[in-house]
């Protein structure tokens, strides 16, 4: 019967690799926290106009990406593509505004993308997420990317550049979009299918293809800094100002827009040399119309997005241990012993060690080996010898030295001499 495989873009994540996702995910939650942000754990699946309204039916997420299917109340559901807007939601739905005017959320979980799986980049990939509602002071953007840097490089990440850009407010980007639509007349035949067909709706995207007849399209079209109201150009160099005053190196892109209709004001990107084409490890943005336009007060945002796996492959050559090394291992021979060893293993663990045995009754070489192998710290021998005489051996696998410990109050004696090492 032939064997049944993930699904293509799908992927496993098997127990040597998790000690890199648990060293991320830990340093993600300690620095966060530490910057006033509380985690928020969201459902998969939410309604497919939350993504429609949040993200722009104009952009690639929501015309080609999307898993989006029809339940059996004829209610249209997708599979979050991103989690921005799973967070307005749930902010606007618990009235979290409400309980404070300053709100900061983390989350941290798969994202769902129908695209053509590469290096770092799957259908079923995830993200950490960062949003902070409520504040539209240049210095919350600056403070955003800070912690957004300082969490890159403190689990190890290095040669990122950060981009900024400034995409402007509803005031000053119509007139930017005009003179973009008025650029391109005339030039729509060299356009991909996609840049063509969103000419009308949000020509702005044509910054964002990856196209190379696009690009070279627009390698002469104004920039939109070129553009910018006085309320935009002052808060964006407040905000390299102070990026600058915490020695922040940055680069000004100003051909960047993002993917996501929703950014107002500050974008921005880290991007490595490693990944290549798709070299974004984490980007975002402000956002400051979104909340109002899901049902809510006019509330201004900032957030970001880290890709987890882009960043994962980035630590390849880091040295992380997958699970941690056991405790004890009870080497045990013979029916009683194991009985012992059984019950040993079990208080153990439950008073905090990390304790081993094997049930196959394996020859004392056999287990010697298998302790060795899972690295332990200390071996205990235990066979039915032992029990008659009321006594067992403790090995310190790296010191080499042995010492016999009595089995009164055995898991006790256990658990002072690992607590003590």
């Amino acid at each position: 019967m032939e064997v049944i495989t993930a699904v293509k873009g799908f992927k496993d994540i098997l127990p040597e690799e998790t000690g890199r996702w648990h060293y991320v995910e830990n340093i993600a939650r300690e620095i966060f926290s530490r910057f006033g942000f509380k985690e928020i754990r969201l459902p998969v699946l939410e309604k497919t106009d939350l993504f429609k309204r949040g993200i722009g039916e104009a952009t690639d997420i929501v015309e080609k990406e999307m898993y989006t299917f029809r339940d059996r109340g004829d209610e249209y559901l997708t599979l979050r593509p991103e989690a921005t807007a799973s967070v307005i939601r749930a902010y606007l739905e618990h009235s979290l505004y409400n309980a404070e005017s300053v709100t900061r959320l983390f989350t941290i979980g798969p994202m769902f993308r129908r695209e053509r799986p590469q290096k770092g980049r799957f259908r079923q990939f995830h993200q950490i997420d960062v949003e902070l509602l409520g504040l539209d002071d240049p210095r919350a953007d600056a403070e955003v990317i800070l912690m957004l840097m300082h969490f890159l490089t403190t689990v190890g990440l290095s040669k990122v550049s950060l981009e900024l850009n400034s995409l402007g407010c509803s005031a000053c980007r119509p007139t930017f979009r005009t003179v973009i639509t008025e650029f391109l007349q005339g030039k729509e035949e060299g356009l991909c299918e996609d840049c063509k067909r969103r000419l009308g709706s949000n020509p702005l995207r044509v910054f964002d293809c990856k196209s190379r007849e696009c690009q070279e399209i627009i390698a002469d079209a104004p920039h939109l800094s070129e553009f910018l109201c006085g309320d935009c150009r002052s808060h964006f160099d407040a905000v390299t100002s102070a990026l600058t005053e915490f020695e922040i190196p940055y680069q000004i892109n100003p051909r960047m827009v993002r993917g996501l209709d929703y950014y107002t004001k500050t974008a921005f990107e880290v991007t490595t040399e490693h990944l290549g084409s798709q070299n974004a490890v984490a980007g975002g943005g402000r956002y400051d119309r979104l909340v109002q336009e899901l049902g809510g007060p006019d509330t201004p945002g900032i957030g970001f997005a880290v890709g987890f796996e882009r960043l994962i492959a980035l630590l390849e050559g880091a040295d992380f241990t997958a699970t941690p090394t056991p405790d004890l291992f009870v080497a045990s021979l013979g029916d009683a012993a194991q009985k012992m060893a059984f019950v040993l293993c079990n208080s153990l663990r439950r008073k905090g060690i990390h304790a081993e045995q094997d049930f196959s009754a394996k020859s004392l070489k056999s287990q010697m080996k298998k302790a060795n192998r899972l690295n332990c710290a200390y071996t205990l021998i235990l066979g039915d010898r032992e029990i008659e005489e009321k006594k067992a051996e403790l090995r310190d696998m790296k010191a080499g030295t042995q010492q016999t410990l009595p089995l009164d109050n055995l898991d006790q004696s256990i658990l002072k001499l690992i607590k003590e090492r």
